[in-house]
């Protein structure tokens, strides 16, 4: 018996630091993560602030970003961290990604030198967390129809609306607030307990329930001059925050199918079916095999946009080829893996389920699977066909 990733000699395109890093994060995730997440998702919660600081203390949070407590890792690096996260839960991954791609990297593109200083060491530490708020009740996919604004007062800026799908909402130190103002769209740094900003929890889901997901209300939120991120003004800054994450997505999304095909490939050894493993039938290996085909060509697809990632070479609309295509695979290889675990594959005791169904809201965020087809179809005809 081989590794589903040997067919493809997965480790003969990474460095041995790259192999290190995936090997370090695979090992937190043993001790930390494995033995406790199947509980945190039947009960809806997550550690997340002590998570966090276990994160952190590995270089895990923005370790693809320069300085500020920042490791300043490669792409790639990234990636296979993202990998062996999602591998144990969406939910973890997704905290990560929100942390490092969409928050800290926020403020790391965009904001002044005091924004960087003040914020962004505590949250590599995992001292702070952060979360984003771009999404909101009637805009998801059409970002450019936000509501919340922003306006001058004096030397302040007030802002009302609300935002909604908000990871790590609750457990957040500070929020970055996208806010339509009379100049365009504006980023602003809004930090927890500011008078008029409140947070309230998602509940009864049944997807990524091992992750906070929070509902962000401002009103009459007024914060200081120096609270904007003067970096950033239009769509441009937000979306390419989206970017950052998107990236992170196509290596997570085959951490969940890898977890999904192994444990599936060592269920089959193990069931006996009409006095024979399961793993000896012809539709069996035939399942199984189509599902290694499909993830070795997501992961090497992962590799390839890592390497223009940090060659400075990556596109969106490559970006937007690699989201769609892998959670797409992932979802399917998830489902299929579902089939061959039977009854038992629809409980807790084994992670098929999760990932599958933590895999439909991967499927949506971050971009929905129709944006992304709609962003490559336009690459292709040279037509926006989104409205």
């Amino acid at each position: 018996m081989i590794a589903p990733t040997a067919l493809f000699a997965l480790d003969t395109l990474l460095t041995e630091e790259e192999r290190e890093i995936r090997s370090t994060v695979r090992r937190v995730c043993d001790r930390e993560i494995r033995p406790h997440v199947a509980g945190w998702f039947e009960a809806g919660e997550l550690p997340a602030r002590e998570l966090a600081r276990t994160l952190g203390s590995v270089g895990v949070l923005g370790m693809h970003l320069d300085g500020y407590g920042c490791a300043g890792l490669g792409a790639v690096s990234y990636g296979l961290a993202c990998l062996e996260l999602e591998a144990a839960d969406s939910g973890l991954r997704s905290l990560v990604s929100v942390q490092g791609s969409l928050a800290m990297y926020a403020i790391w593109k965009y904001g002044s030198e005091e924004q960087k200083q003040e914020w962004l060491p505590a949250m590599a530490a995992g001292e702070r967390i952060g979360c984003f708020g771009l999404t909101e009740p009637d805009f998801g996919s059409d970002p450019g129809g936000m509501r919340t604004t922003a306006k001058r007062e004096g030397g302040d800026w007030v802002l009302n609306g609300t935002k909604l799908w908000i990871t790590n909402g609750s457990v957040s130190d500070v929020a970055v607030v996208w806010a339509r103002t009379d100049e365009g769209v504006r980023g602003f740094l809004v930090p927890a307990g500011t008078p008029g900003f409140t947070v309230n929890d998602v509940k009864h889901k049944i997807s990524l329930r091992a992750s906070v997901t929070s509902e962000l209300v401002l009103d009459g939120v007024r914060l200081p001059a120096e609270a904007i991120l003067p970096g950033a003004r239009g769509l441009s800054g937000p979306l390419g925050c989206l970017n950052e994450a998107r990236f992170g997505i196509v290596f997570g999304a085959m951490g969940a199918a890898l977890d999904c095909l192994e444990t599936a490939i060592a269920y089959a050894a193990d069931r006996e079916v009409f006095a024979k493993p399961l793993s000896s039938y012809q539709l069996t290996q035939e399942k199984l095999a189509d599902m290694a085909l499909e993830l070795g060509k997501g992961l090497l697809l992962a590799v390839h946009l890592g390497r223009l990632k940090e060659a400075g070479t990556l596109t969106p609309e490559q970006v937007s080829a690699g989201k769609l295509n892998n959670v797409r695979e992932a979802l399917e290889i998830a489902r299929k893996c579902r089939t061959l675990l039977g009854a038992s594959g629809i409980t807790l005791e084994y992670p098929v389920i999760r990932h599958s169904v933590n895999l439909e809201s991967v499927l949506t965020y971050e971009g929905t699977s129709e944006i992304h087809s709609l962003v490559i179809g336009k690459a292709l005809t040279g037509i926006a066909a989104f409205k």
